[in-house]
């Protein structure tokens, strides 16, 4: 059994640094969170079951709560749907996308016969500036 004195100060430091607490107070808390995403990809990004994504998924879900208040996305449930819309808000066609790769890769993706991997999804996400998250 975990005992709750093991897990406040832990939980403490974590909340000063991210502020988890609560929904996200502003563009400026938005970014920073944004920013710890980006850098847990960065460096254990090739380490999928590593411990700081469960962390990573605490953001996340904070993120996505603040975009949806302040900036929803159309009616957009895969990450292919999400793309197809970006692309759209862009004026980009499928041979328009070379951080994915060739015309083919594209429509493969937009189908649902392929995800994105890592690199593609990060080139994607600093391109349109919407969050990694957004597009997995």
């Amino acid at each position: 059994m975990i005992m709750t004195d093991s897990v406040l100060a832990p939980w403490a430091a974590v909340n000063t640094a991210l502020g988890l607490s609560a929904p996200v107070r502003d563009e400026v808390h938005y970014t920073e969170l944004l920013a710890f995403v980006e850098e847990c990809f960065e460096r254990f990004g090739a380490q999928d079951n590593h411990p700081i994504f469960a962390l990573v998924d605490l953001v996340a879900q904070r993120i996505n709560q603040y975009e949806d208040r302040l900036h929803p996305w159309p009616d957009a449930s895969t990450p292919a749907t999400r793309l197809a819309f970006l692309m759209d808000q862009h004026g980009l066609r499928q041979s328009d996308l070379p951080e994915v790769g060739a015309q083919s890769v594209v429509s493969d993706v937009l189908a649902g016969k392929r995800k994105l991997n890592l690199r593609q999804t990060q080139a994607l996400a600093r391109r349109f500036g919407v969050p990694v998250d957004a597009l997995i």
